[in-house]
């Protein structure tokens, strides 16, 4: 049985290629949610109802062709599908589904054959360049069948130095976000972050970025030293209370082993995962860890991905990173629900948090003109346009946004998560077209009503418009019309919209907060409707 959102993402896909949309989507989810369930449930659905029908599932590292291929079994336990991976000892490409690592299978097209979807895992690796082992080989495989499929998975949806995945020239061209967060941590289905201030700040000045990334050899050399490793390991045990599970995401290697070599000289059991671990050891080093024989781990650009530990109950962050990608993937790796406790705790050493802001709100960076530095985005509260951050007015809707802060960024404990919110319960809302005064566009419109003593929130949806903003805000929509009991079948204006809307269940509660002079929505729950 399908979760209610993972059901409204397949509802979603189905959506968008009935629409008659020619690109290829992208469904954001993020890490816990179960995509793997997701994929196996589209998989099953469209083998059964569509029987000639073959599918590829790719991925970059063996560890997560395992584990959808193992979640595809529990889902679907007679599932016709094969496993095509060097690494994991097998070449099978006789079954309807086919799991395949991209190193294994980037030469092999005309061998795969005839392909009708495509699903990428882990697609914020693939190159925004229109050049590399994924593009070429899909490339082969359209020529094959021109009307292949193909479908992105990701937590995070852009690359360093070049924003969202599906900023042009890209593989993928819309975002499918069929829930947030916020809604899963909600419903219990994740776990949430605490962070604390840290006393030890590793220190980057002075270290040079190539292709937007701190030089790891630099970045190694500037915070792995001695005096930062003693300072940091006592920290961790000072912080971490009867925390079990201690998971340490550091510079490089020599870090990594360093680390490791300080936590057991103050009687912490740990030890280090690298890339050239062998595999065997690799596996023993893993199940001490998740046994408790182990209390930590370090290592150094490989526990990011395939590696899911639910009691995990603490991260420390050692890296510093310009990647908001490689921030949510080392993040995430706590948010899984666990026995023991409702959060884990994030302990960041390398300021992270404060370059790329609490997970639930990410902005991509974008190139700065054609250098190498980074220029930030922010997003209007108006109308979601992502606009550059030192813009003064949206060009969008000509909303004016509010002065920055000239006081020092102070972390709370709950501000990796940006979950520091109001709650309201509603006795209405007022769905309706809305035009801005500035810029004149249409856009749809929410007032939400509490009590007498509640301020009045407005929230704006710029469906119409085009670009990254207009879809957003209509997967927005789509998604509160589902939980509302309403559909848009027959609506062709804004008006008809706001109608349909209006005749839907109101939800029983809003979060929100205040971003300067606006609000933003960031749940709404049906559950005591």
């Amino acid at each position: 049985m399908l979760r209610d959102y993972q059901q409204r993402t397949i509802d979603q896909l189905y959506a968008w290629f009935s629409a008659g949309n020619a690109g290829n989507p992208c469904v954001v989810m993020p890490t816990g949610a179960g995509k793997s369930h997701i994929v196996a449930a589209l998989c099953k659905d469209a083998i059964q109802n569509w029987p000639e029908t073959r599918i590829l599932m790719l991925t970059h590292v063996k560890e997560l062709i395992s584990q959808n291929a193992e979640k595809m079994r529990m889902h679907w336990p007679s599932a016709p599908m094969g496993i095509y991976s060097a690494g994991l000892g097998s070449k099978r490409l006789d079954e309807p589904i086919t799991f395949a690592g991209i190193q294994s299978i980037r030469s092999r097209a005309s061998q795969v054959g005839h392909i009708d979807l495509c699903i990428i895992d882990e697609c914020h690796l693939v190159s925004h360049k229109e050049e590399g082992g994924y593009r070429t080989f899909l490339a082969e495989l359209k020529a094959i069948n021109p009307a292949l499929r193909v479908v992105g998975l990701t937590a995070t949806p852009y690359r360093l130095g070049h924003g969202l995945i599906t900023d042009a020239p890209a593989l993928f061209h819309a975002l499918i976000e069929p829930v947030s967060i916020e809604e899963l941590i909600h419903k219990g289905y994740l776990s949430t972050l605490r962070s604390k201030i840290t006393r030890t700040v590793l220190d980057t000045t002075g270290v040079h970025k190539r292709g937007g990334e701190f030089i790891e050899s630099e970045l190694q050399a500037a915070v792995d030293t001695d005096e930062n490793n003693l300072r940091v390991v006592r920290e961790v045990i000072d912080l971490a209370g009867d925390r079990s599970g201690w998971l340490f995401f550091c510079a490089g290697v020599h870090h990594a082993e360093a680390v490791a070599r300080v936590l057991n000289e103050h009687g912490i059991a740990a030890a280090c995962v690298i890339g050239t671990t062998p595999p065997a050891e690799r596996e023993r080093i893993l199940t001490d860890f998740k046994s408790g024989r182990l209390r930590a781990l370090t290592n150094a650009n490989v526990l990011t991905t395939g590696f899911d530990y639910p009691d995990m109950d603490l991260i420390a962050m050692l890296r510093p990173t310009m990647s908001p990608s490689l921030y949510v993937q080392m993040a995430g790796r706590g948010m899984r629900i666990k026995s023991h406790t409702d959060h884990c705790l994030v302990l960041d050493f390398a300021g992270v948090v404060q370059t790329h802001g609490p997970i639930t709100a990410i902005n991509p960076h974008k190139p700065k003109g054609e250098s190498n530095g980074e220029a930030p985005v922010k997003v209007c509260d108006e109308c979601g346009e992502l606009v550059h951050i030192s813009a003064k007015v949206c060009p969008a809707c000509g909303a004016a946004f509010p002065e920055p802060q000239r006081a020092k960024l102070k972390l709370r404990n709950d501000d990796i998560m940006g979950l520091d919110a109001a709650e309201m319960a509603l006795t209405a809302w007022n769905w309706r077209k809305h035009t801005s005064k500035a810029s004149g566009k249409d856009m749809l419109a929410v007032s939400y009503y509490g009590g007498l003593s509640d301020p009045s929130v407005v929230e704006y949806f710029p469906i119409t418009h085009e670009g990254y903003a207009g879809q957003k805000a209509l997967n927005n929509v789509v998604s509160i019309a589902d939980k509302a009991g309403t559909i848009f079948t027959g609506a062709n204006t804004l008006e008809e919209w706001a109608d349909r809307l209006n005749a839907g269940s109101c939800p029983g509660v809003i979060r929100y907060r205040r971003d300067g002079k606006y609000y933003r929505v960031t749940r709404r729950s049906w559950d005591n409707v």
